[in-house]
């Protein structure tokens, strides 16, 4: 057993409770410090507060300290906690300082020297990169991803799951009177993703026309294909996002990205032709999927820039790759 202790800490050129302030909407859809959507998003049963239980990833907590504007405390199921703290270092400049204090052992403690201290102590610094531009308008040293640490980001990467052709994807499911397959797969969409379907056109390789387009109040669809002698084919790329009320703040929901295939055979060449494409089509679907889902998280602007955006829309900022 070996005692894990880590410590981040960064003054900010900010007075502590405007950094406060940003700390007490950590967790929440306008989260402005947790560094979404390159790393997953930090999501709780309920608001932040005593007793709030989630996580970030497969990483597992639950809030046990929380003094709003100061300090908050997660604590580990089987012991351990990090918290992060912000201490008032004048009128106009506080430290924000992160610990982690954990007691680890055989693989996990293995796992930890060998991986994951590395991708922790890039996603604190991230944390305290957005808190400094947040607070100040600009980050004085950034940090820079590893090698590493983006191979880690890259193996850690959210898989694509099996589901139904959900039912917003309306223009997928009447494009043919009658489907001979149909298959779909979906990642979650955290803050900070494009929500225009056209920005994930690049999920399939080669240019198919497109064959339809729908909007609605939590996203849209984009309908891609080409129809051919042995079979048509048509694949809807649906974006949904989860809606608040007026003066509601939506807690611990992210959004869907959904790729759906659907695909109707004419004759003996296309069944022969789909018997040997079915076999592969998955793990392509996932693969490409994946693949775009991560390229166009990486480009986003970070949590510290969107809500330096928030403040002001005229700033423009755009879509880049990260160091």
């Amino acid at each position: 057993m070996r005692t894990v202790r880590d410590v981040h800490a960064r003054t900010v050129q900010a007075p502590a409770e405007k950094v406060g302030a940003l700390l007490d909407r950590l967790a929440g859809d306008d989260d402005p410090l947790f560094p979404v959507p390159a790393w997953p998003a930090m999501r709780f049963d309920r608001p932040l507060g005593v007793g709030a239980t989630g996580g970030h990833g497969f990483v597992r907590y639950r809030v046990t300290a929380y003094e709003p504007g100061r300090r908050v405390r997660f604590d580990f199921p089987g012991g351990g906690h990090h918290a992060i703290e912000i201490t008032p270092l004048g009128a106009r400049s506080c430290r924000v300082t992160h610990v982690l204090e954990d007691r680890l052992a055989g693989r996990k403690l293995a796992a930890w020297l060998l991986a994951l201290r590395w991708a922790h102590a890039t996603v604190v610094e991230e944390v305290l990169d957005n808190a400094e531009r947040a607070a100040t308008g600009t980050v004085r040293a950034p940090v820079r991803r590893s090698r590493w640490v983006r191979l880690l980001n890259r193996l850690l990467w959210d898989r694509p799951t099996a589901v139904a052709v959900p039912p917003g994807a309306r223009l997928a499911r009447t494009a043919f009177a009658r489907t001979d397959f149909t298959d779909a797969w979906q990642l979650p969409l955290p803050p900070g993703m494009p929500r225009d379907p056209a920005a994930w056109k690049g999920v399939l390789r080669g240019a198919f026309p497109e064959q339809g387009r729908a909007t609605t109040a939590d996203g849209g669809e984009l309908l891609l294909g080409r129809d051919a002698r042995h079979l048509d084919f048509r694949a809807s790329i649906l974006i949904e996002s989860p809606a608040a009320g007026p003066g509601e703040r939506t807690v611990g929901h992210d959004g869907r990205v959904t790729l759906s295939t659907v695909v109707r055979l004419h004759n003996t060449g296309g069944r022969l032709y789909f018997a040997v494409v079915r076999r592969v089509h998955p793990v392509l679907a996932r693969a490409t999927l994946r693949r775009t889902h991560r390229r166009l998280a990486l480009a986003a602007p970070s949590a510290g820039e969107r809500e330096l955006a928030a403040r002001a829309p005229q700033a423009g900022y755009g879509h880049r790759t990260r160091p």
